[in-house]
């Protein structure tokens, strides 16, 4: 894209700050000026307020999302093919959880099932966790593939998680702006953030899994609602067919908090066991999935019960330097919560989880900082499960002792122990039409 010289980022500023549109040549410029440097990040920190503040309509969002995707490569995998056959493509994008390692057993249930699933994915920063960091957890994983040979994984295995690299890399500048100038909950960019990767990633359907909850950067399922509903149009303006799950994020996914240890959970989900809750969402996303990629008559549980997934995610694994031989990483220090006295497991809270897990050294507090891959928390006792006094309700996982104290004091209020069960939470909230 070349720069137009009949803009300038202070009249811009003003647009927006005022309340107005910002034309759809200056979105270009603007994205285009600060990929390259040209726009300055005191400017950019402005602009970026200021659509905090004002926001923007859905065609000014679709324009900003257009110009990030523009900003590098866009891939095309209409052609791949398999014996012959041409192969669809569809992916899944959640929005953040706590214990939510979906991706790991979802695109090898449905590669199973005859799409293929390009799944580029990001690090956790936060309190959220991040796939590649969990998927790095096992000896010798490479995130980094070059087109070809993401091309020939996706046509042998039909998988390939990987890191978003030239793809969109205006989102990825933007994010770390918008990270540090309290502009991060703007719902326009955060649905342009999200789609303009995966919009960039080449497939043809798009599922969103956008979580709800304490543990979600969306508390409200309104909000949540709002959000999905501005995802799913920027991908139907973008010809990629999207729809949306509002799934619950109050309690943490499964029983597995961190890095290794949720691929070991996602590891038994493949086996045909693991987390009743991780099974069910990894089922119905599968479902969705392949409907909107036309691919009917298979049942994706059946993946999980004769071991289809479970080859096809070995293969990945491999296909990408990965050794599941090898022994994944377990925190050298270990502590654990026991029961005070006996009744029913309580709620607990999915944001007190995540931060005694980052406290425990699983993510990271900043951009570019090493997590421990063995760092993390275990969850004995799920919300309604009887409790007896000095039962183990969770193991602490990190390889730096004086981890453990703040971790605890994270724990320490998310959880309870009573005489009367939890109040049942839909896992599926609702879906977009």
């Amino acid at each position: 894209m070349t720069l137009l010289a009949s803009f300038d980022a202070p009249t811009l500023i003003a647009t927006k700050r005022d309340g107005h549109r910002l034309p759809d040549a200056g979105i270009d410029w603007l994205i285009d000026g600060y990929t390259a440097g040209l726009v300055a990040e005191e400017q950019m920190s402005a602009l970026l307020m200021a659509i905090y503040l004002r926001g923007m309509d859905a065609a000014e969002t679709v324009r900003w999302t257009s110009a990030m995707i523009a900003s590098g490569e866009r891939m095309v995998f209409t052609d791949l093919s398999r014996d012959g056959k041409p192969l669809k493509t569809v992916d899944k994008h959640s929005t953040g959880g706590v214990g939510d390692k979906i991706t790991l057993p979802l695109v090898a249930v449905v590669a199973a099932c005859g799409a293929a699933v390009p799944s580029a994915s990001g690090r956790g920063l936060g309190h959220t966790g991040g796939t590649l960091d969990k998927l790095e957890s096992i000896p010798g994983f490479e995130v980094a593939l070059s087109t070809a040979r993401l091309r020939e994984q996706l046509a042998r295995v039909g998988a390939a998680v990987f890191a978003a690299g030239a793809l969109a890399p205006a989102d990825a500048k933007l994010y770390a702006l918008r990270d540090v100038t309290a502009t991060v909950e703007s719902l326009p960019l955060i649905a342009s953030s999200v789609m303009s990767k995966k919009l960039a990633e080449g497939t043809a359907a798009l599922v969103l899994d956008v979580k709800v909850g304490s543990g979600a950067f969306m508390r409200s399922a309104e909000q949540a609602g709002e959000l999905a509903q501005m995802m799913v149009g920027l991908g139907a303006a973008h010809g990629v067919a999207t729809r949306a799950l509002l799934t619950d994020m109050s309690t943490p996914l499964g029983c597995a908090v961190g890095n290794a240890i949720e691929v070991a959970e996602a590891l038994e989900v493949l086996a045909g066991g693991g987390p009743a809750d991780v099974v069910a969402l990894t089922v119905r996303l599968a479902e969705e999935m392949l409907t909107l990629a036309g691919i009917d008559g298979v049942d994706p549980a059946q993946t999980l019960r004769d071991g289809t997934a479970m080859d096809r995610f070995s293969a990945m694994i491999a296909a990408q330097g990965g050794d599941l031989g090898m022994p994944l990483p377990v925190g050298a220090c270990t502590e654990t919560v026991t029961a005070q006295r006996g009744g029913l497991m309580g709620d607990i809270d999915a944001m007190a989880v995540a931060l005694a897990a980052w406290r425990l050294g699983a993510g990271r507090s900043r951009p570019g900082e090493r997590v421990q891959h063995g760092a993390g928390v275990r969850i004995h006792r799920r919300p309604g499960d009887p409790v007896a006094p000095g039962d183990t309700l969770f193991t602490l996982y990190t390889d730096t002792p004086e981890r453990i104290a703040p971790a605890l004091a994270e724990l320490g209020g998310g959880y309870c122990v009573g005489d009367t069960p939890p109040l049942p939470r839909p896992l599926i909230i609702e879906a977009t039409p």
